[in-house]
């Protein structure tokens, strides 16, 4: 595992739960807080998934906020 960091926000892609859509999720401990008891939850969500069943990758930091990576579009509701 990459090192993620517990509660830090991550741009995330699955197959499995957004249809390969890119979304937002959060990294969390609720379960544990060694490594192999993470989870990961969209945002807006209550929802916990397993952090294997998402490829995460690191938003780009930019002046005042964050921007998706490159060739990403992030989807509004």
């Amino acid at each position: 595992m990459t090192n993620w960091v517990p509660g830090a926000f991550y741009f995330a892609r699955s197959g499995k739960h957004s249809n390969g859509n890119t979304t937002v999720v959060q990294v969390s401990t609720v379960f544990g807080k060694d490594p192999e008891y993470w989870t990961v939850v969209a945002i807006g969500s209550d929802q916990h998934y397993m952090i294997g069943d998402f490829d995460l990758f690191v938003a780009h930091r930019i002046s005042g906020g964050v921007s998706s990576p490159a060739g990403c579009r992030i989807a509004s509701n």
